[in-house]
């Protein structure tokens, strides 16, 4: 009898790791995973739509700014150098004029963590924002470079080491450098992707990402 208690115990046990593993791995299309950071009031979501290789994030969140950031992010975790490329387009009119989306490199998922991100805003406005350091307050204009045009389509993240550098482009055109950053806090093993930021933390947005390479770069030996 007590053996069989035994067995069904460690039964149990198994099936409760098993359950945590898999709550914890939620791939969709070729991300590992995805996540709301920061607990924001609305929960966010992505989804991935097999007929055109397109995923779309839901997502609530006050901002992603100050010492901390609340979103909806989709991510993979990558060593080494990359190149990240998508279209972003925002679905419907929108709540707020400074919701958010793009492309984003982050240390961890948690909310005050160190990050860089290649940022479209409602309005299109088009930036490359970071937080240097964790638990640092953004800063505005300090921690930020502002592209000269906006309503960009397609944008580009790279790393090379620690130097982070934003292209972005209107459809059919080439990429032009909006800027670059050395972000000395960053590990070599970062999550990267998409995400959305409503700038509301009553409403959620949408956003449509197509396009999508994640290219990863070989270093030299």
């Amino acid at each position: 009898m007590k053996s069989k208690l035994i067995i069904t115990s460690i039964i149990l046990l198994l099936s409760f790791f098993l359950n945590v593993a898999v709550a914890q791995n939620n791939p969709v299309g070729i991300f590992q995973s995805h996540s709301d950071i920061g607990n924001p009031k609305k929960a966010g979501s992505s989804i991935y739509k097999q007929a055109d290789q397109s995923y779309t994030l839901t997502g609530g969140g006050y901002n992603i700014w100050f010492d901390r950031d609340k979103f909806h992010y989709l991510f993979n975790k990558i060593k080494g150098d990359f190149i990240l490329t998508a279209n972003f387009e925002f679905v419907g009119k929108g709540t707020e004029l400074h919701r958010k989306t793009g492309w984003m490199i982050r240390a961890s998922t948690d909310e005050k963590a160190v990050h860089i991100s290649a940022t479209l805003h409602g309005d299109g406005l088009t930036v490359l924002q970071w937080r240097g350091s964790a638990g640092v307050a953004m800063r505005d204009p300090q921690d930020e470079i502002f592209a000269a045009d906006s309503i960009y389509n397609v944008i580009q993240l790279e790393r090379i080491g620690k130097k982070i550098i934003m292209r972005a482009a209107h459809n059919s055109k080439p990429l032009i450098v909006i800027g670059s950053h050395e972000m000395e806090n960053l590990p070599d093993e970062v999550l990267v992707g998409p995400f959305i930021c409503s700038h509301n933390a009553d409403v959620t947005e949408e956003v449509k990402v197509g396009n999508v390479r994640i290219d990863k770069q070989v270093r030299d030996h």
